[in-house]
């Protein structure tokens, strides 16, 4: 039976507004097992992206706790929260923030340098993970010269080099096209099951909430609906 990779007990955040203060989580709930492929579905506002943020460690909650890999998030210094996301997390969000200066290649090693592998190891490391996303052909291009779905794929290629546990991704076909958009969540589908990594998406798109095993609505910063569906059935 899979075990629980992010455990959220009743978490709330506020954040400071002029002599106030906005709630955007409130006493939220939530158990994420291994291995699951599920989505944050709401309106903007709903607390999404908040949610995300902290499951994240970029963020820390006002009240509760957040538990990832079994630590406590808010009790992780800044250099402790640094060492989980650089083991344990890719991030995929809408703007792929690529860097223009280096190639396809140098854009997804950057991860492996930030832990060190030596270079032989990166170089493995990395082709592997652009096959995974059909682009080992285009190594040595700069982001300049890559399609918006091209661009987005090394995205998920620079999240999951390091084989991360958990994906957390923000929007991801926001930008796309429905072609591309299907082909992107797609291979993040075959990625989640080939590597067991736990993906957990924030969307309100219909195209990524066809493939998700779980939807999880948020409204007003509450879990409104937590329920299991069934996704698409799609070859692998």
């Amino acid at each position: 039976m899979s075990k629980n990779i992010i455990t959220i007990e009743h978490v709330t955040k506020r954040f400071p507004v002029g002599d106030g203060e906005f709630t955007a989580l409130s006493d939220i709930n939530l158990e994420l097992k291994e291995g699951e492929f599920a989505g944050l579905v709401g309106p903007s506002g709903s607390g999404k992206t908040t949610l995300l943020n902290i499951m994240g460690s970029l963020d820390s909650p006002t009240q509760g706790k957040a538990i990832v890999m079994g630590r406590n998030i808010s009790d992780l210094s800044h250099k402790e929260s640094a060492q989980l996301r650089n083991l344990h997390i890719g991030f995929i969000f809408q703007v792929f923030n690529l860097l223009p200066v280096y190639t396809v290649y140098e854009n997804v090693e950057f991860a492996l340098i930030l832990q060190n592998k030596g270079s032989s190891e990166r170089k493995r490391m990395v082709m592997e993970a652009l096959e995974w996303v059909g682009l080992e052909n285009m190594a040595n291009k700069k982001p300049s010269k890559l399609s918006g779905g091209e661009g987005q794929r090394v995205a998920i290629a620079r999240a999951m080099v390091k084989r991360p546990n958990i994906v957390l991704a923000d929007e991801p076909t926001a930008n796309l096209d429905a072609a591309n958009a299907h082909a992107i969540i797609q291979t993040m589908k075959k990625l989640n099951q080939e590597l067991n990594t736990t993906f957990l998406f924030s969307t309100h798109d219909e195209k990524v909430m066809g493939y998700l095993d779980r939807i999880i609505h948020l409204e007003d910063g509450k879990v409104a609906l937590d329920e299991i569906v069934q996704p698409k059935s799609i070859a692998l």
